[in-house]
């Protein structure tokens, strides 16, 4: 009869609507924004003019990986599969949950116990080289052996190689790479989105005598590094210590006894970079963009776009700067009350150019604007359209009025102009919507 479906019939229709419907992303997986899974964002890659990464042909990832070279992740071993000991083969690389990479091939858990051989343990190692019987000397002998093959031991399951023409991506809002440094050394064209980074814990740290002097502890992992990398987009990551806060961790020596390194290091000649919508937070030492001023090869190169970030509860280097052109527009900067170790912000270091605009920096706390900023060797840095505490202010000529005698004068003209960027927010507009959407997880 006319207007009337058979079983069957009513089941192929109740089949073609659930297939529109999935392909439409009306059905996201729990926990993830529907406009997030409705697409693919493995293949995204970055946009037109989107920052120094868009330079030169732009960067696109793994974006063109063929279905063989796309995976979904769950444990460390299928993430070091997928990497492909950091191959050039396009490849789009997703992680699903949590993945540790503190655990050994069999998915159980190491700590530092785990890895320390050679008869290495930091009692041992502290009564060997304390300064008062070792002297400022460089650590060496026994000790100083069973440290490095303890090291070595944890540097050989922590230590990721990430090669050109990658994508890693997280799926959904609670994808966490935890212990990892994951490091793009010589390589082309990489992306890393929508991730959580946790916790790059160094069990071994180094003693180094004359540091600063005073002597201090050195650690071995950034959470991310570019070394030599290009065309490198990073969006929509968050990143921090989570787990083993560095306040935590005990003095020896008179010094912090720190875990953790940089969060995101961008150095030797490292170039066209795009770092944006994401988080950093809860760190010291945040992001070193050139690592020292004899590097000379670096002119030229180190030229990186830092816009809608969140850098929060963290002491300095948000970045510091040597030798690259950095466009740092549209960050929020946020100092809690309590935070009494803080140093600076925006560091301006050897033949640096920063062009910093409408950024907005929030504090409750004892920090004062001249103290958002700290040269060493700098000769330049544009700042316009900043925020402190919701009014504005100059920050360059409250340094050079607050530091003269301490720091040289900056001048305001860094000898260059941004292009390659999207629409420049006013600080207070960016403040709330980096606040809203910076992070993994909220990829819109």
């Amino acid at each position: 009869m006319r207007g009337v479906r058979t079983f069957a019939q009513r089941t192929r229709r109740g089949r073609r609507v659930l297939q529109v419907t999935l392909a439409c992303g009306l059905l996201a997986a729990p926990g993830a924004p529907a406009n997030a899974e409705s697409r693919d964002i493995g293949r995204d890659t970055l946009p037109a003019n989107d920052g120094w990464a868009a330079a030169d042909g732009g960067t696109t990832g793994g974006s063109s990986a063929d279905d063989a070279h796309v995976f979904t992740v769950r444990n460390r071993t299928e993430l070091v599969r997928a990497l492909d000991g950091g191959s050039a083969t396009p490849k789009i690389i997703k992680v699903a949950g949590t993945i540790d990479a503190n655990t050994d091939d069999s998915g159980k858990r190491l700590d530092c116990d785990d890895y320390a051989t050679g008869g290495y343990s930091l009692r041992k190692y502290l009564a060997a080289y304390d300064p008062r019987t070792w002297g400022a000397a460089k650590p060496s002998g026994p000790q100083e052996e069973a440290r490095q093959a303890s090291a070595a031991a944890q540097a050989s399951r922590v230590e990721l190689a990430v090669g050109s023409n990658t994508t890693i991506v997280g799926l959904g809002d609670s994808a966490v790479l935890k212990g990892a440094s994951l490091q793009v050394r010589d390589a082309d064209n990489v992306i890393v989105r929508n991730l959580e980074l946790r916790d790059a814990y160094d069990c071994f740290p180094v003693w180094q005598p004359n540091t600063g002097g005073l002597g201090d502890w050195k650690t071995a992992y950034d959470t991310l590094w570019l070394r030599g990398a290009t065309h490198v987009w990073i969006d929509h990551v968050t990143a921090s210590d989570k787990g083993h806060p560095d306040e935590d961790e005990p003095t020896h020596f008179g010094r912090n006894y720190l875990r953790h390194d940089g969060l995101l290091d961008i150095t030797n000649a490292s170039d066209l970079v795009t770092v944006s919508w994401s988080r950093f937070a809860d760190h010291d030492k945040v992001m070193l963009i050139g690592n020292g001023d004899t590097a000379t090869g670096d002119r030229g190169k180190l030229r990186v776009t830092l816009h809608h970030n969140e850098f929060e509860s963290v002491v300095q280097r948000a970045p510091r700067v040597r030798f690259g052109q950095v466009h740092v527009y549209n960050n929020r900067y946020v100092v809690p009350a309590d935070a009494h170790d803080y140093r600076y912000s925006l560091g301006i270091s050897t033949e640096s150019a920063v062009h910093a605009e409408n950024n907005a920096f929030t504090t409750p706390g004892h920090i004062e604007v001249a103290d958002l900023v700290k040269s060493w060797n700098g000769t330049a840095l544009h700042q316009s359209g900043t925020l402190f505490n919701g009014f504005p202010v100059d920050l360059l000529a409250i340094h050079n009025a607050y530091n003269s005698g301490s720091e040289r004068d900056l001048a305001a003209d860094v000898g260059w102009t941004p292009t390659l960027h999207g629409t420049v927010d006013s600080a207070a507009k960016a403040d709330r919507d980096v606040e809203r959407g910076a992070g993994a997880g909220r990829i819109r």
